[in-house]
């Protein structure tokens, strides 16, 4: 059995390209407090922040949202069960941007039942980092 940063990175499990946590998120959630990796593109960040609500990374989560717009804590729901993330779109965003827009579903189960968050979120790059902004 692989050990959790071999597995497949939840952001990319409904991904044709199957990045190990190890490879794709893992870095990102390790390298911010320090500031040594950071997400390169507002879709990068939108995929290390949903990795980051599936591991239960709250600090991280905080960590990368826009101080404008950030709440005092998160209260995650650990009954959520994450399945998977679906990239519908993005606007801009890329590494030399100051703004992006991604559209993406998160789909989850909560309890019996299936479900999903259908989101377009504004990402900021401020001192070149990338900040969940809101939601449109």
């Amino acid at each position: 059995m692989k050990n959790a940063s071999q597995a497949v990175c939840a952001c990319r499990v409904l991904d044709a390209a199957k990045l190990s946590y190890e490879n794709c998120c893992k870095p990102l959630h390790d390298g911010r407090e320090d500031g040594s990796v950071l997400p390169e593109t507002a879709e990068q960040l939108m995929r290390s922040r949903y990795s980051a609500f599936v591991l239960g990374l709250e600090k991280y989560l905080l960590a990368t949202w826009h101080e404008s717009t950030r709440p005092k804590d998160l209260g995650l729901d650990a009954q959520l069960r994450w399945r998977g993330l679906e990239i519908i779109s993005t606007r801009a965003g890329g590494a030399t941007a100051s703004r992006g827009v991604v559209e993406f579903a998160a789909h989850y189960r909560d309890g019996r039942h299936e479900a999903q968050q259908h989101e377009v979120s504004t990402f900021v790059k401020q001192d070149g980092a990338w900040y969940y902004l809101d939601a449109l």
